[in-house]
């Protein structure tokens, strides 16, 4: 059997997977947390009531955890692609292996950013509707906000994983 031909729908799957990677990270996630950050700041600066300020808290440091994740998982992805490829190359079932088990890290770990993103809104909400406090409510708003940004973020990613897991999945010898 060919390795270049039965490494090829695996490597395509791949490329699909860390280009997808790549543009959400560099298209949604790092402009996204800019934007958080201009706001937050924004908001500190022109707006001196504690609502504001409420919103202006998650507002800069999700958009300092949106910026460096954006940052790094869209520049990494590529190199991480190209590192992948080499390996294929040299050591393709070692590679696969090692690829199915960091895919299985990823797949697990969905279910811990799911129960985070429902506590942000969960928090938010009681923040939101509980409190008389304007500092309280400005929290659960901008709370609440990030909760549906992650679930939205992570939902695409999630679905993204999927394709290339069940490509991950196939063994080479039998292709």
């Amino acid at each position: 059997m060919n390795t270049t031909d039965a490494t090829l729908p695996l490597l395509q799957a791949m490329q699909v997977y860390f280009q997808g990677e790549k543009i959400e990270a560099l298209v949604f996630i790092l402009p996204g947390g800019l934007l958080s950050l201009v706001f937050g700041i924004w908001l500190l600066t022109d707006h001196p009531d504690t609502f504001a300020r409420g919103v202006a808290i998650p507002c800069l440091a999700m958009g300092l955890l949106m910026t460096t994740v954006g940052a790094v998982v869209g520049y990494r992805a590529p190199a991480q692609a190209a590192q992948l490829q080499a390996a294929l190359q040299t050591a393709p079932q070692a590679t696969q292996a090692a690829e199915v088990r960091r895919m299985d890290k990823v797949n697990n770990a969905w279910k811990y950013y799911l129960a985070l993103w429902a506590a942000f809104g969960v928090a938010g909400l009681v923040l939101r509707f509980a409190p008389a406090s304007d500092l309280a409510q400005g929290l659960g708003i901008a709370l609440v906000f990030y909760a549906g940004v992650g679930m939205l973020v992570d939902g695409f990613a999630e679905r993204r994983t999927r394709p290339y897991v069940s490509v991950l999945a196939v063994p080479l010898a039998s292709r």
